[in-house]
């Protein structure tokens, strides 16, 4: 269904004429491939740049600064910032940053790994007079925010515009304000109950007394200065001037660990990113201590069925997807950490012969009953961006559950995250704390090349879905045909088990939720293959891509309908 609320200056027979024929082109393009029905609309095209984010303020702050002549890699830039203003819900420069980097004039992928360690003076002892787990808020989960260090590596690099041109902006946004939108005011409202009691979280975003409503014209003075302060004084001044010590002030009045020290001495670092071939596409992702490995062991035991002959709404592929994420989240749950403190072995896990000896795990009429799995909670932005020189990048960010740990120094304007909370508390696991150490982490960009060139910059927010709908992308695209936009509108397989992504195990089988679209009968037949079904709303991510045309260089641009993005290009 189409909804609009104003006619305009279209005639009635003008508008009837046109819902119709964007009716059944957002239906029947793809039902003529698969007989499936689900809402889509065109792919965005455009011959010079393209910008797909989360918040169409953020996407027009990226083109602006291409056509301004910036690099895709500026527009990133500028996009985060804007994001960490008017998404706060799911990001911001008190969170961690992941990005890949295609440079066209070296043919290369470049992978940086931007996110932070934990406090030097928390140690596992500490944490384990607290309780059997980390808490989700308050000043223990927080780790050192990796964001603005990103930012700068990835500027200095690749960068062209100075930073002041990158962060105006936002830094006029915070300033005269912004309209807040229906989403972003409903995940603010909901991080009021827990948030609300610590120190600074309503100063900054409470200032009337209650959360910005849709469409109310929020401003954030104290994010404008601190966006300031870094647009004038340049990294440092987050890491070891006025912005560090506030942070180190702030934290300790409230308990705390996070320390000046920690902020003074963190580091991003370079990676190279890790390539696994599916069907003659090459999927990168960034090693640990991300989970973006975990959609390549998917598309590798996945890649001995015929999907495509399966059919995509059919309880033969739901399944044999479902028990294939499980045998690669078992890995997950083992393996992935900070490789600074184990060393992981990470080419057997992604090796097709390994994928192939645990292939003849998965039944084909049963669900497996006992494995692990990790948490669907959580919330992330995702931007891709690229320009007129061929510069692509694939970047996530985020706070973590929303709006982090709900530690907010006022004076500051952003909320510190909590990914410490995704430490084990379990002795002699890879991911155990540590002082120092690097949680395991949720987000992930994703990269996709084809013989060796650019063909798709992709990601998908939102916890443990991440991997999950990497892998459901390339399948849709790769297996059923679809193209950029059907793939991230398609209906959606999650699968969930135990809210802890480490030591936690499942013996239940977990569950499976289903968007609509997929039909009863493949729902009855998963029934009796042994599923347990759950209907769930919400933590099915939000998709953001950005395609080349390798002959004509023209880029194609998608962002779903699940959140408020837009892809939009020039």
């Amino acid at each position: 269904m189409i909804r609009t609320k104003s006619v305009g200056s279209l005639t009635k027979h003008t508008l009837l004429l046109t819902l119709t024929l964007l009716s059944s082109f957002s239906v029947s393009s793809f039902d003529r491939i698969t007989g499936e029905h689900f809402a889509s609309r065109s792919e965005v095209i455009a011959p010079h740049a393209m910008a797909a984010t989360s918040q169409p303020l953020a996407t027009q702050v990226a083109l602006n600064i291409m056509r301004q002549g910036g690099t895709a890699i500026d527009a990133a830039i500028a996009a985060n910032a804007m994001l960490g203003l008017v998404e706060p819900t799911g990001s911001g420069i008190g969170g961690d940053l992941f990005a890949i980097v295609w440079d066209a004039k070296q043919q290369k992928l470049f992978g940086l790994n931007a996110s932070g360690r934990s406090p030097k003076s928390l140690t596992l002892d500490i944490l384990k007079q607290q309780g059997t787990k980390i808490p989700s808020y308050g000043p223990l989960p927080v780790s050192v925010p990796g964001a603005v260090d990103g930012w700068f590596e990835l500027h200095a690099k690749f960068g062209k515009l100075p930073m002041k041109t990158l962060l105006a902006p936002a830094i006029e946004y915070a300033k005269q304000g912004f309209p807040v939108s229906e989403l972003i005011a409903y995940y603010m409202q909901k991080s009021v109950a827990v948030r609300g009691q610590y120190p600074g979280f309503k100063d900054v975003f409470m200032p009337s007394g209650t959360m910005p409503r849709k469409g109310e014209l929020f401003k954030n003075p104290a994010l404008a200065k601190t966006y300031q302060e870094i647009a004038d004084t340049g990294r440092d001044a987050f890491y070891k001037g006025k912005i560090a010590r506030e942070i180190a002030r702030y934290m300790k009045a409230q308990g705390g660990y996070l320390s000046y020290e920690d902020l003074a001495t963190h580091h991003s670092e370079w990676v190279e990113p890790i390539g696994v071939d599916y069907r003659g596409y090459t999927l990168w992702e960034l090693p640990p201590n991300g989970q973006g490995i975990a959609a390549q062991q998917i598309l590798n035991l996945l890649e001995g069925f015929d999907l495509k002959a399966m059919g995509f709404d059919s309880p033969e592929y739901v399944h044999t997807f479902v028990e294939a994420k499980k045998l690669a989240f078992a890995d997950r749950a083992k393996y992935y950490a900070d490789p600074d403190f184990n060393s992981l072995p990470i080419k057997q896990l992604v090796s097709k012969e390994y994928a192939e000896s645990r292939r003849t795990l998965i039944d084909p009429e049963k669900a497996a009953k006992r494995d692990h799995a990790g948490p669907v909670e959580g919330d992330t932005i995702y931007l891709t961006t690229a320009d007129k020189d061929g510069k692509m990048v694939s970047l996530i960010q985020s706070n973590f559950r929303g709006m982090g740990s709900g530690m907010t120094p006022p004076t500051l304007g952003f909320v510190l995250q909590n990914r410490g909370e995704l430490f084990s508390l379990k002795e002699g696991h890879y991911n155990v704390y540590a002082p120092g150490k690097r949680p395991f982490h949720t987000i992930i960009p994703a990269f996709v090349t084809k013989e060796g060139k650019p063909f798709m910059s992709f990601g998908v927010m939102g916890g443990a879905t991440q991997p999950q709908m990497h892998a459901q992308i390339l399948i849709n695209m790769i297996d059923f045909g679809m193209n950029l936009q059907e793939a991230g509108d398609a209906p959606r397989i999650l699968h969930s088990g135990s809210s802890q992504p480490t030591d936690e195990i499942m013996l239940d089988g977990g569950s499976v939720h289903l968007e609509n679209g997929f039909s009863a009968q493949t729902r009855r037949s998963l029934i009796e293959k042994g599923h347990k079904l759950q209907e769930m709303v919400g933590p099915y991510g939000g998709y953001q891509a950005i395609m080349r045309d390798p002959t004509t260089g023209v880029y194609y641009g998608a962002s779903e309908s699940r959140k408020d993005g837009q892809a939009a290009g020039y």
